[in-house]
């Protein structure tokens, strides 16, 4: 299969590049009678690599080494659901399933209401630009990334699976992070193909769905991203401005901001170029999110090393941003980008698209910023968290308080509603006085916890005072996010400036104190029963004014396929108000253990705000009648 399955892409991509060559003749004689011929192509162009995923994944389930690429990512030990999710967790598995996402999704897009108003004209643009696409991946699939790699001879066991991906955050994280990436490939097509055909601002609504879905699945990518790291790594942290991490926010950041755009120019029928080169650039920057992965050319965590996909995906980047700016330069007659004043709704929510721009360029730089220094230093650096903190944190405290006011301004100019405004701005200012009464005066904290809250009361009055939103569907979703971002903010403001943490080296009934509780240590226990892993776990008891809290049990585990390496498997005691948060660090054969325990106030809300902004999300779709 290993043959059939490689040749069956190459075919493919050869039949990709004669559809859009066809196309692009098509398109030079204005003869727009031949959709249907592209539509089938891409039902077959899904059919096959839908056939192809199914033989890796075969190939993965049964422990078939005489691939290289699940030699390379399994073994005889590792579970049957990490097998399955090892189809992603190399990088020829992971570009596989992207390019499945994406050839789903343009099947899918072939049978929506949306795809029917589109004029043929605009049908044959879009799919120049789906199969320019797909060829990419094609091309990456058939060359430097190919999966179907044949071994021989066949080896007897794998290499297994990287200990840190054995875990249920990283089951779900990397396919949400690609389904979002793979979404934002329609929108972005549509835009490009509606401006090239004249076909006006009809694709913001026809496209509002497609951004919808795309923006969901990345978000929920991210959080569970960041929950992993807080519950795997060990670090107690949950964001700690990784190179890798950043580069998955940044298209978050533009992909957010196009939101806040397209609303502005739905309703004010402007920010036509804006929002074509906001998408745009929002797809590009998915896939710049992979060159930082696969490049090679910053060193991360999660990043491949030695990766030869580095310079494809560099000419791809660059190709399709000279399209955009192409595409976006070009003047056309109903081309308007004013906004009545800046003081009104759609002056806020410009503002606020215009900030999540520049804190994506912000951390676009940062990312970049080892090669950068590489110009003019023999010894480039990364900057640290604490760069990203003084730069990025006022920033979004600043996004949070425009959306707590934002509702409250007019579609034209000044402050609509005073007395729903009068309230936001009462309830921020009572619980900036509650909080600093409560001891907690870091000055950019008890700004974003203010604003916080603020966010929440205004999402309430929102729907008091408007009795016409309460039956738009829509509208909770849209206010739903944001009661989830303030869910968000307000974690964020308390959990990561008002931690509190301590190590200690402790031996059997000896305690260490961190803040108001005693964490006593009872004994060390040896699991040896399981043979993929040996298991070593500190048995702890929390106290807190003599009561006992709960157990901890963190943990050291070896495994057999690693054992140059031990990796640590966090113990919590989970709250809505203090989390307690421990590592087992070390431990030696006389019983003694090094041990790290942390105490994060409201953590937990962040988890709980992501899952609310992702699910309630949904709401916001709009029915679209098919034509």
């Amino acid at each position: 299969m290993h043959a059939i399955s490689f040749t069956a892409l190459l075919l493919s991509m050869l039949a990709a590049v004669g559809l859009t060559a066809l196309a692009g003749m098509k398109a030079l004689k204005d003869d727009y009678g031949t959709v249907a011929l592209f539509e089938k192509g891409q039902v077959l162009l899904t059919i096959v690599v839908l056939a192809v995923s199914a033989v890796l994944l075969q190939a993965l389930v049964v422990r078939d080494y005489s691939y290289v690429y699940v030699r390379d990512y399994t073994d005889n030990l590792l579970p049957m659901f990490y097998a399955v999710t090892a189809f992603w967790a190399g990088q020829n598995g992971s570009f596989l399933f992207w390019y499945l996402c994406v050839a789903v999704m343009g099947w899918c897009m072939i049978y929506t209401p949306g795809y029917s108003h589109l004029d043929n004209r605009t049908k044959v643009y879009f799919w120049i630009l789906f199969f320019l696409t797909e060829i990419f991946f094609l091309f990456a699939l058939t060359g430097p990334s190919n999966p179907f790699t044949k071994l021989d001879p066949v080896p007897a066991d794998g290499r297994g699976l990287n200990p840190l991906l054995q875990n249920p955050g990283m089951i779900f994280h990397p396919p949400l992070l690609f389904l979002g990436y793979a979404g934002y490939t329609i929108p972005c097509c549509l835009a490009l193909a509606s401006r090239l055909s004249g076909n006006g601002r009809e694709w913001l609504d026809l496209c509002r769905n497609w951004n919808i879905v795309a923006w969901i699945f990345l978000t929920a990518g991210i959080i569970l991203g960041a929950w992993w790291s807080y519950m795997e790594l060990g670090w107690g942290g949950y964001w700690a401005w990784d190179p890798v991490e950043n580069a998955s926010l940044i298209p978050w950041l533009a992909g957010t901001g196009f939101i806040h755009t397209a609303i502005v120019g739905r309703t004010r029928k402007t920010l036509l170029r804006t929002n074509v080169f906001m998408v745009a650039l929002t797809f590009l920057l998915c896939f710049f999110a992979t060159f930082v992965v696969r490049s090679g050319m910053i060193e991360s965590l999660h990043a491949f090393g030695g990766s030869r996909m580095g310079i494809p995906l560099l000419v791809f980047l660059v190709a399709g941003l000279v399209l955009t700016l192409y595409v976006c330069l070009v003047p056309r007659k109903d081309d308007t980008t004013s906004i009545d004043d800046f003081t009104s709704r759609p002056g806020m929510l410009f503002l606020a698209s215009w900030l999540f721009l520049c804190l994506a360029g912000i951390v676009f730089l940062g990312v970049l910023w080892p090669v950068i220094s590489s110009l003019w230093s023999e010894n480039p650096v990364g900057l640290d968290a604490g760069f990203y903190n003084r730069v990025c944190l006022p920033l979004f405290a600043v996004l949070a308080f425009i959306m707590s006011v934002c509702p409250w301004f007019s579609q034209k100019s000044g402050i609509g509603d005073k007395a729903a405004l009068g309230v936001v701005l009462g309830a921020g200012a009572g619980t900036a006085a509650v909080v600093f009464a409560l001891g907690y005066r870091q000055p950019l904290a008890l700004f974003s916890a203010v604003s916080g809250v603020m966010i929440a009361v205004s999402v309430v009055m929102v729907f008091v005072r408007n009795k016409g939103l309460r039956s738009f569907m829509p509208s909770w979703g849209a206010y739903g996010v944001h009661l989830g971002v303030a869910l968000m903010v307000v974690g964020v403001a308390f959990s990561g400036p008002y931690k509190v943490e301590a190590e200690a080296v402790l031996t059997k009934g000896q305690s260490m104190a961190v803040g108001p509780y005693e964490v006593r240590f009872e004994e060390l226990r040896h699991d040896h029963g399981n043979p993929a892993m040996d298991t070593h776990a500190a048995i702890l008891t929390v106290l807190r004014d003599g009561r006992e809290v709960g157990r901890l049990a963190p943990e050291k585990r070896l495994y057999a396929s690693f054992q140059q390496s031990t990796f640590a498997e966090v113990s919590v005691i989970p709250s809505l108000g203090e989390e307690i948060y421990s590592t087992l660090l070390g431990f030696n054969e006389e019983g003694a253990v090094s041990l790290k325990v942390s105490i994060n106030p409201l953590v937990n809300w962040i988890w709980i705000g992501g899952t609310l902004s992702c699910l309630i999300a949904f709401l916001c779709w709009r029915k679209i009648e098919r034509r």
